[in-house]
């Protein structure tokens, strides 16, 4: 059994053999929280591993019992207002203005597999994959009911909550604040590890010890956010990547989040996560239900690289489109680097003539396509061809493509409206505004009121017009500013606080309905790069484009920190031209190509600007990621060098089976007179097995204690020998199991 209910029905342990979460109901009613972690065998009554008694000063609960005080207990589903003084799990604004709520248990249903959530993503299973327990509370002054969702699943350390609130009294209530998940542990002995940065440097690793008071990371910004990721762990101070105790948990949302640790003056921990408090509030009517976002955790005893295979497999697994999860994805070309808005029709199929040579799969046109769009100033909204660049039309071009043996593939920023647009001065009642006040622009663009229907409607004709006129295979749907002067003028006054939570449901409207009628479409999301990293949109989008930021170096670090969270085969990696158009550098073209190959693959440049060597080099990359995309789709990823900590990086991929391996190493800068022998120990590898790698075998356990020899590299005196010099040196292994060589 994967959830046992001991102790008389009162007493809740999910396990699964990788790990235990254990609560019960406590003597006032409520849910008191007892332990999560490591798996523990069964046993009747864990009640022992809370500590039930007042501290000095603390307030007392029940009148007959003065030890009761629920200020250090730990708890499931905390409220503030009767004794527990930290930040709380729910709030609530009644109608005569208290905020006091009591909710007490009532009882619990099991079911095999795992619900969906109404209008949001989530992660689903099936009755063989995971179990779900539900537990209902109830608020009996106010006649409301609670619902605690928590799903084990049966063969991953992975739990996931959420929480829904239905109203079944008399009087509509407002909900300030309901967080999608809160753990309370008896300890603050714990570092904290999240992502953070900026436009073009995203998902870099940020870990801090734990404090006494709160430390946090959110997002106001109507999107996750390139500065912070819906994600944080708590790892133990000896855990490494691959020894040791973490806890990580992701929030399944891509609007305003909050992500806290919170040490109380007893060194408790608690963890809360869902959406971000501020300028949130959702007015419930009568008989109206409220879900919060999914929240993940998961429990690893193997590192924080244990913890994101954990988050891999769920992703891959139970979260991205069914029909993307064993389907090749192509490698693609885009025009944008090599063109920017300066194309016309036989530009472009030049471009696809020369990537079909080289045996790229995918053409992709980006901005600059529709209305009189020649810049960033006008036609957002206008998703009509470009008559003047496009004359014979945009089917025309689409089965020009097609005729050179590429799919075909388009840009489109729906969420966001130009001024300068025949949709502005049709509706600008559309762009989001706050009466009385100037708009703020951003990139020349306001943004599209998301939470009106027939805005979405709308949105969504054209975008499915153009699906079927141009027989599309692929959309990248961008996402370019942030929410500023939130308000709509489709909501009353007293629900103004609703835009942002409304907004991001209007935008998961419109990918749903999309992806149902267009399965076969490979969406990509993107917000300027990594502004929209998080797991609610891979439930759409398989794969996302996570920085604008293409340099080979920049990208070491923010395809290591993204994999914290997230699969290798989510993470759109192309190949840039050099001088890079984000940073200036200039790296070898091998290097960018060894790079990206740890991704999606594709290409931001202009193939007819190639060297006849360039284009051998980039043959030889595709010929390489066809032969291995699906070990890159389907293995487990290990990160092996950090390069936040040193001059090098260095990661890997294992099948399942461990039969075959795709290892990449780095340097950025040449190391004059170093070590004449190099090794990078390995991972993930069976200790007895011998494989063989560029015609030399080793044991896995060779592997991964003493580590693969790196080629010599140049020191200054040994020219001849040498097999590697000069700065922004790659090199790819491909290891296989003996005896197993095709």
């Amino acid at each position: 059994m994967y959830i046992q209910v001991t102790n008389n029905g009162t007493q809740f342990h999910l396990t699964n053999g990788r790990l235990s979460y254990i609560f019960h109901v406590m003597k006032n009613g409520q849910l008191g929280h007892l332990y999560y972690g490591k798996a523990l065998r069964g046993r009747e009554d864990f009640s022992r591993l809370q500590a039930y008694h007042v501290q000095t000063g603390n307030s007392t609960q029940l009148d007959d019992d003065s030890a009761f005080s629920i200020e250090s207990f730990r708890q499931e589903i905390p409220s503030y207002g009767k004794g527990d003084f930290r930040s709380p799990a729910i709030s609530l604004r009644m109608p005569d203005g208290s905020h006091v709520t009591n909710f007490v248990y009532k009882n619990y249903e099991i079911k095999e597999g795992k619900p969906s959530l109404p209008d949001l993503p989530a992660a689903y299973a099936n009755n063989k994959d995971a179990s779900t327990l539900q537990i209902r509370l109830v608020e009996k002054r106010l006649k409301l009911e609670l619902v605690l969702n928590y799903t084990v699943f049966h063969d991953l350390p992975v739990i996931t909550r959420s929480v829904s609130l239905d109203n079944r009294g008399l009087d509509r209530i407002y909900i300030e604040r309901l967080m999608s998940a809160s753990v309370d542990f008896p300890e603050k002995d714990f570092e904290m590890v999240h992502l953070a940065g900026a436009w073009a440097r995203e998902c870099h690793i940020k870990t801090r010890q734990l404090q006494s008071g709160i430390q946090s990371i959110g997002s106001a910004r109507g999107a996750s956010s390139h500065h912070y990721n819906p994600f944080l762990a708590l790892k133990r101070f000896n855990t490494t990547e691959h020894t040791g105790e973490v806890y990580g948990f992701n929030l399944v949302y891509s609007g305003n989040f909050l992500a806290q640790a919170e040490i109380d003056h007893y060194d408790n921990t608690r963890i809360l996560l869902g959406i971000n408090p501020f300028r949130f509030e959702w007015r419930l009517e009568p008989d109206e239900c409220f879900h919060s976002p999914e929240a993940v955790m998961v429990y690893s005893e193997e590192g924080m690289n244990g913890m994101s295979q954990a988050f891999h497999d769920l992703y891959r697994e139970h979260l991205i489109p069914k029909h993307w999860q064993k389907e090749i994805r192509p490698i693609l070309i885009n025009n944008w680097e090599a063109t920017y808005f300066d194309f016309n029709e036989e530009k472009l199929l030049a471009i696809a003539e020369k990537a079909k040579d080289v045996g790229i799969e995918l053409f992709v046109l980006d901005d600059g396509w529709f209305g009189s769009r020649n810049d960033d100033t006008t036609s957002l909204g206008d998703w009509k061809v470009n008559k003047n660049k496009l004359p014979k039309g945009l089917k025309h071009l689409a089965e020009g493509v097609r005729l050179r043996g590429l799919k075909f593939g388009l840009w489109f920023e729906p969420e966001m409206i130009s001024p300068k647009s025949n949709l502005y001065e049709s509706h600008p009642e559309w762009a989001i505004k706050t009466p009385g006040e100037h708009p703020t622009l951003s990139r020349n663009q306001r943004v599209l009121d998301f939470t009106q229907d027939e805005v979405v409607q709308f949105i969504y004709e054209q975008m499915a017009q153009i699906i079927r006129e141009t027989e599309l295979s692929y959309i990248k749907w961008d996402m370019n500013r942030y929410i500023t002067e939130a308000y709509s003028s489709g909501l009353e006054a007293d629900c103004q606080d609703e835009f942002y939570h409304r907004y991001i449901l209007g935008v998961y409207k419109l990918y749903d309905r999309l992806t149902k009628e267009f399965p076969s479409v490979l969406f990509e999301s993107c917000a300027g790069g990594g502004g929209r990293v998080d797991p609610g949109l891979l439930y759409f989008a398989p794969q996302v484009w996570i920085s604008d930021n293409t340099d080979a170096v920049e990208r070491l670090k923010i395809q290591y920190g993204t994999s914290m969270v997230y699969p290798i085969y989510s993470m759109g990696s192309h190949v840039s031209a050099v001088p890079n158009h984000q940073t200036l550098r200039h790296t070898p073209l091998s290097m960018r190509g060894d790079v990206a190959l740890f991704g999606t693959f594709g290409y931001e440049l202009d193939p007819g600007e190639l060297t006849a060597a360039e284009q051998k080099v980039i043959e030889g990359q595709i010929q390489k990621y066809k032969q291995h995309r699906a070990l890159i789709r389907d293995g487990d990823f290990y990160r092996l060098i950090n390069p936040f900590e040193t001059n090098e990086t260095a990661w890997m991929i294992v099948s399942k089976d461990k039969h075959e391996a795709l290892i990449g190493f780095y340097q950025v800068r040449a190391m004059p007179n170093w070590r004449r022998q190099q090794n990078v120990r390995l991972a993930g590898l069976e200790r007895d097995w011998e494989y063989v790698v560029d015609g030399q075998c080793f044991y896995g356990d060779e592997l991964m204690t003493i580590g693969l020899p790196l080629p010599e590299e140049f020191n200054g005196v040994n020219g001849a020998t040498a097999k590697r010099s000069g700065d922004y040196q790659s090199h790819i292994f491909y290891l296989q199991l003996k005896g197993k060589q095709n």
